[in-house]
């Protein structure tokens, strides 16, 4: 029988076709039904699904959502023959990708909160594909000729200031991230940037799981001596939540080793504890991240070239309000050489304190807390163990929501029906007291736990913003890492972590505030040495006699805080000064120095070991993140050359709070008005500098600054 092989052939072909054909329509319809691609639905504008989050999603989501977006990028870039104009290019780029917006902020709240080996394989895969697609946007010909048109145009003079610094905003960021550059140069960037974003990706799992999964355990109560009650309760309660019940933990967390380091009268232990801490990354095992930062380095270094720039700091700076690193340099010499001065005096305190006490001992880093704190009560009559049993986490809670009440104006009520990632997460409804009109949503996730980072952090899942009128409601979170003491017991923090949780709410203030049009200039989505100035700012709110006396009320009695001990609190206000600044601003001048280099291929030990020599660091204090743990500049490109930030910001800040105390006190409703209208809610709808001259009249005295530091 002969068989006609080609009929055959085309059959099994046209099987084949179908076959695929069915198997692709199959496919889409399942990525269809993909929940992380659906919009958010409920009250509130929408919300996230937290509650029907599957990680297998994620990476499909996200390449289905990456293609959407380029498809609609594709569209604007080729908008037939008419001519680019604010609306059909500026106003079109604005309202692309919502998709993938709403991907992304769940895939990273994910990574943030609730990371596991699973979750980490998946960043692996996908950040070197997120940060392919932003260089294919960046790199369309066709794109940045239309955005470059509408900078060039006669239209460009009859936009309003804020389409105005849209145009602005765009052109420059294309611009930085290549959009000028030739083809063989674009190809050699993308290839930079996705190396750079699998490195950032392994560099934060390093980090994340040596906090995790390690600690110091305590099995002899003799060890907790000099803890207050609550202290051992949280390192019991960690233990216990490990499986190791009756015995004491202290884990990988500042929120768990900063108070044994101020109180533990164990030195061997206080070492012991410090070690853990200051070595995460550092441990020559599978965490180790000293091998990464010269490859880091060396990749950020070529993109500064093929960029244009003799430095990453000078790239990532040209944007920034210091302009220039030399600007930043500036500044930080200015505090450096009085701040050791005064770490001198702290450290010949300590010294006699010990002697005294018959300690034959040189102070080491985990004595510097444990001291301080002795030192602070001999002089000040102030033990911190005084002020925390009126440090109530949930009563300081409530204390912000009144200051943000009194200040802009903001109520806040708990919602119950909203969806979220763990059941520590609770979520509070902000309105306008005025009106009662929706602002946006609040979400709270206070505790440690395993697979989420250290730290705390503002997170903003939706920017508020109302393109053509349509009003989009902001979606902000704060997240901490508090230890748990005994159920049904009140937290108790300490003060330093308290103005942590004012700060981390000023950010979410500067989202709840917004009110702009586009969301690329909203909430903080402004110069990075600016976006802290509004979070500082709101520190210094914590230790205003309203709320002291209304919030800072005593766990068992109910009573507020003492009056006496509120004055020697403003009297020790200034204590430590010299610890804290040189703590932060070393660690500062080590990332700008790092990222000044010229052949940035360096030993990353040896080279923060020989820069803090050079810039005298004192040996009793180690900066306050080594360089490998030191996540916000290796994580990601974020605060790289821009740790600088948080002192840059304080001299605003310090400037900001003196028009207070000039005017009518913390409280004074035109100054706060005037914060609320030309810092909190305009993002970066206009130049922060001008924002800030249009509320203070004038630009800041960095002198607010080291009065208020004591410098």
């Amino acid at each position: 029988m002969k068989i006609n092989i080609t009929l055959i052939t085309l059959l099994a072909a046209a099987v084949a076709i179908s076959s695929c054909t069915k198997n692709e329509n199959q496919k889409e319809k399942e990525v269809k039904k993909n929940i992380l691609l659906e919009p958010w639905d409920g009250s509130f504008g929408g919300v996230p699904a937290f509650d029907k989050v599957n990680i297998n999603d994620f990476a499909p989501a996200i390449e289905q959502a990456i293609a959407s977006k380029e498809a609609e990028i594709a569209a604007i870039a080729a908008h037939g023959d008419t001519a680019p104009n604010f609306e059909n290019t500026m106003v079109a780029l604005e309202e692309s990708g919502q998709e993938l917006s709403r991907v992304l902020t769940l895939y990273y709240v994910w990574g943030s909160n609730m990371s596991s080996p699973e979750f980490e394989k998946i960043e692996v895969e996908m950040e070197p594909k997120i940060a392919a697609h932003q260089d294919r946007i960046i790199q369309n010909k066709a794109l940045f000729k239309r955005i470059e048109a509408v900078y060039r145009s006669e239209e460009l003079k009859i936009l309003n200031p804020e389409q105005q610094r849209l145009v602005w905003k765009h052109y420059n960021d294309f611009v930085l991230n290549g959009a000028q550059l030739d083809d063989d140069a674009k190809a050699k960037l993308a290839e930079v940037n996705q190396k750079l974003a699998g490195l950032y990706t392994k560099f934060s799992q390093n980090q994340l799981g040596d906090e995790g999964e390690k600690y110091v355990l305590l099995e002899n109560e003799a060890d907790l001596a000099g803890l207050a009650p609550a202290l051992k309760d949280a390192a019991a309660q960690e233990a216990k939540e490990r499986k190791m019940e009756g015995k004491w933990m202290i884990s990988n967390t500042r929120s768990s080793v900063d108070p044994f380091l101020t109180y533990a009268d164990n030195r061997a232990q206080r070492e012991t504890v410090w070690r853990m801490f200051t070595n995460r990354g550092d441990n020559a095992d599978k965490y180790d991240n000293n091998a990464l930062i010269p490859q880091l380095m060396e990749l950020r270094s070529q993109r500064a070239k093929l960029l244009g720039f003799p430095t990453h700091a000078h790239w990532r700076l040209s944007n920034s309000m210091a302009k220039t690193p030399e600007n930043a340099m500036k500044l930080m010499e200015s505090v450096w050489k009085p701040s050791l001065n005064l770490v001198k005096k702290e450290v010949a305190d300590m010294q006699a304190i010990a002697k005294k006490e018959g300690a034959n001992i040189a102070i080491e880093p985990w004595d510097y807390r444990y001291y301080a704190e002795k030192v602070r009560k001999a002089r000040y009559d102030l033990d911190q163990n005084e002020i925390k049993p009126y440090m109530q986490l949930e009563k300081l809670r409530e204390g912000m929501f009144w200051v943000a009440g009194q200040l802009f104006g903001l109520g806040f009520e708990a919602v119950n029906n909203v969806p979220v990632f763990h059941p520590d997460v609770r979520v509070w409804k902000v309105f306008n007291q005025a009106d009662g009109s929706l602002v946006g949503l609040w979400y709270f996730d206070p505790y440690a736990r395993k697979g989420k980072r250290s730290g705390a952090w503002m997170n903003d899942y939706r920017p508020q913003s109302r393109i053509n009128g349509k009003e989009v409601l902001t979606i902000v979170s704060n997240n901490s890492n508090f230890v748990k003491g005994k159920a049904g017991e009140p937290i108790l923090i300490s003060w330093d972590d308290a103005e942590t949780l004012f700060h981390e709410f000023g950010h979410a203030l500067h989202g709840l505030c917004s009110n702009v049009t586009y969301p690329s200039l909203s909430g903080t989505n402004v110069a990075r040495d600016y976006v802290e100035f509004p979070s500082q700012v709101m520190e210094r709110w914590l230790s205003t006699n309203e709320v002291l006396q209304t919030y800072a009320l005593h766990y068992e009695t109910g009573k507020p805080i003492p009056m006496e001990l509120v004055k020697k609190i403003e009297n020790a206000a200034k204590f430590n000064q010299g610890f804290s600044t040189v703590e932060a601003l070393g660690a500062a001048l080590v990332d700008m120095k790092l990222h000044l280099l010229d052949t940035p291929r360096i030993d990353a030990d040896k080279f923060e070991r020989e820069t803090l020599a050079a810039l005298k660091m004192p040996k009793e204090i180690v900066m306050r993140h080594r360089m490998p743990h030191f996540g916000h500049i290796f994580s990601g490109d974020g605060y790289s050359a821009g740790y600088y930030s948080y002192l840059w910001s304080d001299v605003i800040s310090a400037d900001a709070y003196e028009a207070f105390t000039e005017a009518g006190g913390p409280y004074d409703k035109a100054v706060a008005k005037r914060l609320k209208d030309h810092i909190f809610s305009v993002g970066n709808s206009i130049d922060p500098a001008a924002g800030y001259r249009q509320f203070r009249g004038k630009d800041p005295d960095s002198k607010a600054l080291m009065r208020n530091r004591g410098l």
